[in-house]
């Protein structure tokens, strides 16, 4: 289900602030319709009803840098998750439960799309993304107001202890806060007259002769088999062109209803055809049996 029309964020905004509050006993018989009648009518109503506050979360990632708009669609995929696996027998407010998936749904967004090099997946990277910055400060205001002066090392094991992780995931991920991406076709320095960063890359295609090589090998198989193919009568080249040489081979089955044979037939009429052409391939080269292999 999509809301196909909240266009902008504006726009999303001013229809969540006119949306209904839900009380509890509407909200529990709205969770049941969808649940137990997959009513989309009570689901729209009930998401709906929970758009500001998936609107009023998204807001609090705009220091991440992601655009408004992106955080606010990414907060109702995560409220409409929330909505397909609510169960109202759990006797829990909706809200309270929609809460983790928004959250969980606008944290993915932001780490994929802060650099081009993955953030962080686990559990404990994802938890360092979000809050090292802020222990990191308290940590530092803690340590100054007690006249103490921590070194890189103490300050990276206090974090390590206070988020709960290893001590590894805090040098990572402080690396990767630090630094932003590079663009490959920036100029390695004044001195090479302009010369990029892509330029310095190894070439990781095949060489030429690899490459010349293999095209002249395919063309050759591609005659081979052209000519064992004009060795079959009309009906052979038929099944084997559609058996084999389209994108969705046809079954055995749609095959014989169009020839007027059974099943069986046709996958008999396939296999002689195949033996006429292994050995027509046999017949021109050896090396045939390495493509066959």
């Amino acid at each position: 289900m999509a809301f196909d029309g909240y266009s902008g964020d504006q726009s999303l905004s001013r229809r969540a602030m006119q949306a209904e509050l839900l009380d509890a006993e509407t909200e529990l018989e709205l969770a049941y319709a969808w649940r137990d009648r997959r009513d989309e009518k009570a689901l729209h109503r009930l998401v709906t009803a929970y758009m500001r506050l998936a609107i009023s979360m998204a807001a609090k990632f705009k220091r991440y840098g992601a655009p408004m708009n992106d955080l606010i669609q990414e907060a109702s995929l995560g409220l409409m998750k929330a909505a397909d696996k609510f169960d109202p027998d759990r006797g829990v407010r909706f809200s309270t439960y929609a809460v983790w998936w928004i959250k969980a749904s606008i944290q993915d967004h932001v780490m994929r799309n802060w650099s081009m090099v993955r953030t962080g997946s686990t559990s404990s990277q994802k938890s360092l993304f979000f809050n090292m910055r802020r222990v990191q400060a308290r940590i530092e205001r803690e340590a100054l107001k007690a006249g103490e002066n921590l070194d890189r090392h103490q300050l990276r094991q206090m974090i390590a202890t206070e988020v709960g992780v290893p001590l590894h995931d805090v040098e990572m991920m402080e690396g990767r806060l630090a630094g932003s991406d590079f663009s490959l076709n920036a100029t390695q320095s004044a001195e090479d007259e302009g010369r990029e960063w892509i330029d310095a890359l190894e070439d990781e295609r095949e060489q030429a002769d690899v490459t010349v090589t293999a095209e002249k090998d395919t063309d050759v198989l591609r005659s081979w088999l052209v000519t064992a193919l004009c060795g079959l009568n009309a009906r052979e080249q038929f099944i084997v062109r559609e058996r084999k040489m389209r994108e969705e081979p046809r079954t055995l089955e749609s095959l014989g209803n169009e020839l007027g044979l059974s099943k069986e037939r046709v996958r008999q009429l396939e296999a002689a055809a195949f033996g006429k052409m292994r050995k027509a391939l046999e017949a021109q080269s050896r090396e045939v049996h390495e493509f066959l292999a």
